[in-house]
């Protein structure tokens, strides 16, 4: 199993910054199949068993970037469609079934996301796109060894932890276990 089908399947956050990673590996390769195969690929395998299945995922990857014309920036329709999800299961959480756990780590990470947003050239992105992007962000940040102030620190953990409710929640509804007028 793919590590993005595991992630899909187990913590759709996760996926989603895992996917990000992906397309920014493909962009910073110049789309060359060698270079991702060499230098990502073939690293992270025990084996070659699995390298013409990765090899064939990360050219189907790069096929539909180019189709969708996202080779310098934007995201997969795929991601898309699952921060689409995302925003419907906030919006419910925070207007229809009334969340009380959720309206409090909402609001816990509202002033937080409206300045990453205004830092950022995110403007026209919602909530739940700045955050995912701020946790990218700090994952950049991290990978690159630079430090994080206290003060981002505690804006990142803000959005992680509101992130990760909506990401147990959204698994909750996919398996039907989530009932949205009974909180």
């Amino acid at each position: 199993m793919f590590v993005s089908e595991k992630k899909l399947q187990e913590n759709i956050a996760e996926y989603i910054l895992y996917m990000y990673q992906i397309e920014d590996v493909i962009r910073s390769s110049k789309f060359d199949i060698e270079v991702i195969m060499k230098y990502f690929v073939t690293p992270q395998l025990p084996d070659t068993s699995f390298h013409a299945q990765y090899k064939n995922w990360f050219l189907d990857l790069m096929q539909q970037m180019k189709n969708q014309k996202i080779e310098e920036k934007g995201h997969l329709f795929l991601i898309q469609e699952v921060m689409i999800e995302l925003s419907y299961l906030h919006n419910t959480l925070l207007n229809m079934s009334a969340d009380d756990k959720y309206k409090t780590l909402y609001d816990t990470a509202i002033d937080h996301i409206e300045e990453f947003k205004n830092k950022s050239n995110l403007k026209d992105k919602n909530h739940i796109e700045i955050m995912f992007h701020a946790l990218y962000m700090k994952l950049l940040l991290k990978l690159q060894k630079k430090e994080i102030s206290a003060e981002s620190e505690e804006s990142f953990d803000s959005m992680r932890i509101c992130i990760a409710f909506l990401s147990r929640a959204f698994h909750q509804m996919k398996k039907g276990e989530l009932t949205f007028f009974n909180n």
